[in-house]
């Protein structure tokens, strides 16, 4: 299938027009993002932030369009704020945006962290947007908010209905399994009864907001061929834009970038006969260039001042970085970083003076989305690690450790929370290479300094995140060898090695040594495993 990737590698926009309808005033818009953790900016305050798509609301509505806010799920958690307010902050934000223009969301696989309902039952008591969901259901004991979750959802337009189907990803693909939100995996079937009783009511187009997938996306991007309104598919829990256009037999999908970096803007339309059709989209991206609208920021002042007023030791010095540390969700989940490799290179000191032989983390749990230069606060560190990481000790030999690690290269696509960062060892990836046999070259030092591939009978000591323990981001350990129990939290160990180095008047961090990488990655512009 034709699929643009779009990356932030100095991107403006991608535009993809399918129609030569011209854009009159007073059509409709739709503005959609997905996965934002933060009711600020990130990069330094460069990138993405709410104030930038409320800057681009404005921007559409000035042109006598009518706009609708979509957003592809994952916002209540994780992230610093999260952790005090469990997501109120966001609550708050998305009703300053509705304000502005109807907004509709999905739930993502994080709104669903917590085990108990609590949480959940006072983001919907707030919210002045619509939840919508066609395949799963609130079922929190709150008569209120478990009828305000929207199915089958129409809104009139100029005289037209446009109909929704809402879905969110099964705890089997990667969601969370919760008492309170019982949700159905067959995705298809959902959308197909929720497509069924919109084309029965007379709607005049359809739109699919998804927290699945890509490929799943992709998949019911083919209903179209069956159910001719069906336009596009806006998504969510992919990091960074993707794109497949669409046809008469398949509908358009497309996804943002995480924390309104990259955002989608979608003009639709109707033809001479009454058909919908996308006039434009265009992916756009948030950066510096893009003025922060400035009543938005007097909601993000209050938040950011209420923060500091109850950790005014945030914005404290606890070390100090030798070079930039890139902890961009665009380097993380994508290749080596040396924010990255300073983090897991502590896990292998958590059990013991004697470190371990290999660890890794999944990318998934770096949740800082950002740079950090010169001082490095606690604010860095709170908001890297989003949520607890606890770490366990075990024993695998090489050809378990090797089977482990191939779930840190599956799928295509780029910025997958599952890719990991390494230490202990280095590896070479052939992405054209079928599923579960993509590691080449699994390489581990050797007595002289060098290195050698790992020994498949040998044992290995390993440090791992609890969570990727239990099966987390889909990695499966085998099931009769000894491990540790869950414990020495990750982020207190960085935050440890931070502050010994301060102590001793050191500095942090260093370059990813492109002659001596940890990840490779084979294609078009590499070739061979190692210099």
């Amino acid at each position: 299938m034709n699929r643009l990737f779009v990356l932030l590698l100095g991107l403006v926009c991608v535009c993809s027009c399918e129609s030569a309808s011209e854009q009159t005033p007073g059509g409709l818009t739709f503005i959609h993002l997905n996965d934002t953790y933060r009711i600020g900016a990130v990069e330094s305050g460069d990138a993405g932030g709410f104030g930038r798509v409320v800057t681009v609301v404005r921007e559409a509505q000035a042109e006598g369009r009518e706009v609708r806010i979509l957003h592809g799920g994952d916002f209540l958690y994780p992230s610093l704020e999260s952790q005090l307010w469990n997501g109120a902050q966001i609550v708050d934000a998305f009703n300053f945006m509705d304000q502005l223009a109807p907004m509709y969301v999905v739930a993502g696989n994080h709104e669903f962290d917590r085990r108990t309902p609590e949480h959940l039952i006072t983001a919907v008591r707030s919210s002045q947007f619509d939840w919508l969901g066609d395949n799963y259901a609130f079922d929190t004991g709150d008569e209120l908010v478990d009828a305000a979750l929207e199915n089958s959802f129409v809104f009139e337009h100029g005289g037209r209905r446009i109909g929704f189907f809402a879905l969110t990803l099964h705890a089997d693909d990667g969601g969370n399994a919760r008492d309170y939100v019982p949700i159905d995996r067959d995705y298809e079937a959902a959308a197909r009864q929720t497509l069924d009783a919109l084309v029965a009511s007379g709607v005049d187009a359809i739109i699919g907001l998804t927290h699945l997938h890509m490929w799943q996306d992709e998949a019911l991007a083919g209903l179209k061929a069956e159910y001719p309104a069906l336009v596009f598919i806006a998504g969510g829990h992919e990091h960074e834009p993707e794109f497949t256009p669409g046809d008469g037999q398949r509908a358009t999908v497309m996804k943002g970038a995480s924390n309104a970096r990259v955002i989608w803007r979608i003009d639709l339309d109707f033809d001479a006969a009454g058909q919908p059709l996308i006039a434009a989209s265009e992916a756009v991206t948030l950066g510096a260039e893009v003025a922060s609208d400035a009543d938005y920021d007097a909601l993000y002042t209050r938040w950011r001042n209420d923060l500091l007023e109850r950790f005014p030791f945030l914005e404290a010095r606890v070390g100090e970085a030798a070079v930039v540390l890139d902890g961009r969700e665009v380097t993380i989940r994508n290749a080596e970083s040396n924010w990255g490799n300073f983090i897991v290179d502590q896990m292998r000191t958590a059990f013991g003076d004697e470190p371990a032989d290999l660890a890794f983390v999944n990318s998934g749990t770096l949740r800082i989305d950002d740079t950090i230069s010169g001082d490095i606060t606690f604010e860095d560190i709170g908001r890297t690690f989003g949520f607890s990481s606890f770490l366990r000790y075990l024993t695998l030999s090489g050809d378990e450790f090797r089977a482990v690690l191939e779930a840190g290269f599956r799928g295509s696509g780029p910025s997958k929370g599952y890719f990991p960062q390494v230490s202990g060892f280095r590896v070479c990836v052939d992405r054209g290479n079928p599923e579960g046999s993509r590691i080449v070259s699994l390489e581990v030092p050797d007595a002289s300094g060098g290195w050698v591939e790992i020994d498949a009978g040998r044992d290995y000591r390993v440090v791992v995140p609890d969570f990727l323990y239990g099966g987390g981001d889909g990695y499966e350990f085998p099931d009769d060898g000894e491990a540790s129990l869950a414990g020495s939290e990750l982020k207190y160990l960085v935050l440890d090695a931070i502050m010994a180095a301060q102590a001793r008047g050191q500095q942090i961090g260093e370059l990813v040594d492109p002659d001596n990488p940890r990840i490779v990655i084979l294609g078009a512009e590499r070739g061979d495993c190692w210099p």
